[in-house]
């Protein structure tokens, strides 16, 4: 059954009258007042309901309060444990979650209800609402200005071991055994019983962490045609083929090897450049993925507002407005788009974007501004102090090359997928600053050409010091110093709905 209590609903008598003034005014002006008053009611309990029968069943935990203690928990960082203590003893979280019952029922909660209650969220998609419900409270209480917003992603450290290609084949054998033994305990006794004694003990897993390098190859090989005959063998029994195990079988096999047609070496190993970075890096997290430049996990997008002024106070005055979880393996080239979608959507639409270089793409800068978004980015790479640059050149705001740094107009124009224009031969032969000049030498003039998506204002030496200004600031750093503390450790994010995905 359904108990759910509206925290608006008023009280004949004050239920916190029992506590004095002083502590009750410490309590209103603190984060429990403001989370009472204004993100408790914004949370969207009547989705969460459509989950639990209306008149059948046990009674659930009230269900504002059972909410507004999951979110508590991923903002303060704590653990099932840790959670259960605060929502038993903790007069701060009864206030701020409008818990005023003494009895068991209302105070305490068990770590299986929270695991219960946090599973339908994330199986449900519900962070989401959560997240741009209670955002949009948190910016009319503060009124938060989201004209200017900075994006940066993070990358976030999955709580798996790192393993070794030999290491994925041999766990994911493990993985499907156990399975098959708990499920189908008759089709596992007719599993290959060189297969079973070689990968399903855990004395016997162990011997692979001591395989030699020289041997690595081999080793490789014979664990890749293993997995093959496990897959063959059962591939046809719908029963087995359906277990999730199974598919993480014949995950590996697509993406580590290539079949082949001779019967006495079925299997090829790819060669590590061949394998994808979205490959699986551990069945035990099925959906991490690699990145070359951070590793194993999972990378999450992050916008905020953000103030240009020097006050301490409004520096102070972020709010998040979008957090996506990714693979670690995505560019953050096509997140910036759906970030932008996703903030006007809540109703945080920014008027500008500063992010990192990989987010500045000409295609972007064009789609933002179609958006009416200004997007400030840096170029990538550092422009050489002793060379030219196409920013040095006179262009106009169509994107037209008019003059080079000399003042000497082009001599020939040409429109394809570049704006190309060709420069007098005589007249660049003789140019003092030939030689730092990004022209080339063609057979009838110097040319050099522009692309017809190229953003003159991305080009660095553009730049007016305000803008330039912008740049030391692009993307989100303050952001990255405490969430590298926080991955790798069970319950620790600081991005209080999104995390549940992970």
């Amino acid at each position: 059954m359904i108990h759910m209590q509206n925290p608006k609903q008023l009280y004949l008598l004050d239920p916190w009258s029992s506590i004095s003034p002083k502590r009750r005014n410490m309590l209103d002006a603190g984060w429990p007042g403001l989370f009472r008053e204004n993100i408790l009611p914004s949370i969207p309990a009547d989705k969460f309901a459509k989950f639990f029968d209306e008149y059948m069943g046990r009674s659930t935990k009230e269900l504002y309060s059972m909410l507004g203690a999951l979110i508590l928990q991923q903002a303060c960082n704590l653990t099932d444990e840790e959670t259960v203590q605060q929502y038993c003893f903790n007069m701060q979280w009864h206030y701020a979650l409008n818990i005023v019952e003494e009895s068991d029922n209302a105070k305490y909660v068990s770590t299986k209800t929270l695991w219960n209650n946090r599973n339908i969220i994330i199986q449900n998609g519900l962070e989401d609402i959560i997240f741009s419900s209670g955002t949009a409270k948190l910016a009319e209480a503060f009124n938060v200005n989201t004209d200017k917003q900075r994006l940066d992603s993070v990358h976030i450290k999955s709580n798996m071991r790192r393993l070794g290609r030999i290491g994925i084949f041999s766990e994911a054998i493990h993985k499907f055994l156990a399975n098959l033994k708990r499920q189908y305990p008759a089709f596992f006794d007719k599993a290959d019983k060189h297969i079973v004694e070689k990968y399903f003990t855990k004395s016997a897993m162990g011997c692979f962490s001591m395989v030699k390098p020289s041997e690595s190859q081999k080793t490789l090989s014979e664990v890749s045609k293993d997995l093959f005959n496990l897959f063959a063998q059962f591939r046809h029994i719908d029963e087995v083929s359906a277990l999730y195990s199974f598919k993480l079988l014949e995950r590996v096999l697509n993406e580590q090897c290539n079949l082949t047609d001779d019967t006495d070496n079925p299997v090829e190993i790819k060669k590590p450049k061949e394998v994808a970075s979205d490959s699986l890096q551990n069945p035990s997290d099925p959906d991490a993925s690699y990145s070359g430049h951070k590793g194993q996990g999972y990378q999450v997008q992050i916008m905020e507002t953000y103030s240009p002024c020097d006050d301490p106070k409004d520096k102070q005055l972020r709010l998040i407005t979008h957090v996506k979880v990714e693979k670690a393996c995505q560019s953050d080239a096509n997140a910036l788009l759906p970030a932008i979608e996703s903030a006007e959507v809540n109703g945080f639409a920014p008027k500008e974007v500063i992010a990192d270089s990989l987010y500045g793409s000409d295609d972007n800068l064009q789609k933002a501004e179609t958006q009416g978004v200004e997007l400030v980015a840096p170029v990538m790479g550092a422009p050489k102090e002793d060379k030219l640059s196409l920013c040095d050149f006179d262009i106009s705001d169509d994107g037209r090359i008019l003059a080079c740094p000399q003042g000497h107009p082009p001599v020939a124009v040409k429109k394809k997928k570049r704006n190309s224009v060709g420069f007098d031969m005589e007249v660049c032969s003789n140019c003092p600053k030939q030689s730092q000049c990004p022209v080339k030498k063609g057979r009838k003039f110097f040319t050099c050409g522009l692309r017809k998506k190229t953003n003159v204002l991305s080009c660095a030496g553009c730049m007016k010091e305000p803008t330039s200004s912008k740049i030391v600031t692009a993307g989100a750093p303050e952001l990255k110093p405490p969430c590298r503390n926080m991955t790798g450790k069970p319950g620790s994010s600081i991005f209080v709905f999104e995390v549940l995905k992970l």
